[in-house]
């Protein structure tokens, strides 16, 4: 089969070094990759540099090869163009069409999916203009990824840092896996919330009462809805997994602090997917110092009270007229009836049902379930990669929003 050609405009910041990494992931993936960089670009990495990563000989002339037309022929046959990082003088030249370089001249004949991975200031990044620029793009179907929050260059820190590039990677991956139906972005414009993890419960100041979540579902379901256009929330409880590029993260211990977080989140919310494992219960006393051992004494029974049913109330109480919400329902035995109930009982829209166990699904980077609507659809997703199923979702997701 032919290898899928990607096309990596690289333009004159900082963040320029980090993507050699992104260009190294995407070859050995199994991409063929044209690395197009602006003239500014060069003087942070040179171009003996992108044409020995890529194996492509690497320009920022449209007078090079003009037998070729490289100006219109490398826009033409790419089935990505990644812009890494993307500075606010390249996201104002693509918003507004100009071509005065191969890259620009790129970004106008290209027909396929595009992605911009913004690095700069913080000042920059806010600024109105840059502001209407990004939004301009997103409107043609462009999917630009918010920039991080972190170590800008010198001592200055705040948003603006090139996301992981490993993680850029990964919403490439989406796009790409997506096809044509990435050119439509169909989350462009929605803001959605996602949670993911497992809840702790603790029961003194060493021990906690917890779960085997990792949070890869909800992480799967992140990237997936950045790589669509979205404005990404996720909600994370203890995960040890990389932020999503792109998305909002927000921190959470408890299943109390995951309500708070996720109620405050969804006040905007076009879609909420409760993809955490909160818990059910959590001790009825915290013990303030570590629970002893004591000799000859058996320990005293644990009292457990309910933890407030969050799907429940986000579903009851809608925040905004139409918000899809969306439940995960972990089941060991009859799992289909047992979602179908919990379908009713909770009152969302959607209900993702999973058989799981000890070495079932997990920590697993596979995942296989049935989507349960509140219409009395049954959609089965096979198994597979948890991203084919977070697509799945967001399908039924944005088949409701309309």
């Amino acid at each position: 089969m032919d290898k899928p050609e990607v096309v990596l405009g690289v333009s004159g910041g900082i963040a320029a070094y980090k993507a050699c990494e992104l260009l190294r992931r995407l070859t050995e993936s199994g991409h063929d990759v044209r690395v197009v960089p602006t003239a500014s670009a060069l003087h942070f990495v040179g171009e003996a540099t992108w044409s020995a990563l890529s194996g492509h000989p690497a320009t920022t002339e449209v007078w090079e090869s003009v037998h070729e037309v490289p100006h219109v022929r490398i826009g033409q046959s790419a089935d990505l163009v990644v812009i890494a990082p993307a500075t606010a003088d390249l996201l104002a030249k693509a918003a507004h069409g100009l071509a005065d370089d191969l890259l620009t001249n790129t970004l106008l004949t290209a027909r396929c999916p595009v992605v911009f991975a913004p690095a700069m200031h913080t000042e920059m990044w806010e600024h109105p203009a840059t502001q209407e620029n990004v939004a301009t793009l997103r409107r043609r179907g462009a999917i630009v990824i918010e920039p991080a929050v972190g170590r800008l260059t010198g001592v200055d820190t705040g948003k603006g840092r090139l996301p992981d590039p490993g993680e850029i990677f990964e919403v490439c991956r989406r796009v790409l896996a997506r096809g044509t139906e990435a050119l439509t972005a169909d989350l462009a414009g929605r803001h959605v919330v996602v949670s993911a993890g497992g809840t702790r419960e603790p029961l003194d100041p060493v021990r906690f009462l917890g779960n085997r979540s990792t949070g890869r579902q909800g992480y799967a379901l992140a990237r997936a809805a950045v790589a669509r256009g979205a404005r990404v929330t996720l909600v994370s409880a203890n995960s040890e997994l990389p932020d999503p590029a792109g998305a909002d993260v927000v921190r959470a211990g408890t299943a109390a602090q995951l309500r708070e977080a996720v109620l405050k989140a969804a006040a905007d919310a076009d879609a909420v997917v409760m993809a955490a494992a909160v818990a059910d219960f959590r001790p009825a006393r915290y013990a303030e110092g570590k629970i002893k051992k004591r000799e000859g004494q058996e320990p005293e029974p644990l009292a457990l009270v309910r933890n407030p049913d969050i799907l429940a109330e986000i579903s009851a109480e809608r925040a905004r007229p139409g918000q899809i919400v969306v439940g995960f329902a972990a089941e060991t035995d009859d799992v289909l009836a047992n979602g179908r109930a919990k379908l009713a009982r909770k009152g969302c829209d959607l209900l993702v049902v999973n058989e799981v166990g000890e070495h079932k699904t997990f920590g697993a980077e596979t995942n296989e379930a049935v989507v349960l609507g509140a219409d009395g659809t049954e959609t089965p997703v096979p198994y597979g990669p948890k991203g084919a199923l977070a697509d799945t979702v967001w399908d039924l997701v944005a088949r409701r929003l309309g």
